[in-house]
């Protein structure tokens, strides 16, 4: 077998090219979910909180701890994890089961048919 051959088939045994496919989707997903958190939401959060530089806010003497940064790493986090819940949700969202096809009983087994069949497959007796 050529190392091509070997190579198509490992593709396709191993879901390698799905898995693939995933990722580079996942990507594009990922740069579409940040720029609405980037571009969306973070400017209402800086119009909400009282300072618009609240990431720049700093703790201790030389003001080593950054917990502006650390607040918005948390709110980044907290607003692509709120967006990724709301797409995924939306795409899937379960479709209604169609409903069953109609039946009906046969009078002698009692066995579940079709309500178009004539005889039963269970007894043979036939349906009037």
């Amino acid at each position: 077998m050529s190392m091509l051959a070997e190579f198509k088939a490992f593709l396709l045994k191993t879901n390698a090219l799905a898995l693939a496919v995933g990722v580079v989707i996942g990507g594009a997903v990922g740069k579409v979910v940040s720029s609405i958190v980037a571009d969306l939401i973070m400017p209402i959060v800086s119009l909400v909180t009282p300072d618009g530089e609240w990431k720049q806010i700093t703790a201790g003497p030389k003001g080593e701890f950054k917990i502006g940064s650390f607040l918005g790493a948390v709110v980044d986090f907290v607003a692509v994890a709120i967006v990724i819940f709301l797409i995924v949700k939306a795409l899937m969202r379960e479709k209604p089961a169609p409903p069953p096809p109609p039946t009906k009983d046969c009078p002698q087994c009692l066995e579940k048919v079709p309500a178009a069949a004539t005889r039963c497959r269970a007894c043979t007796s036939p349906l009037g």
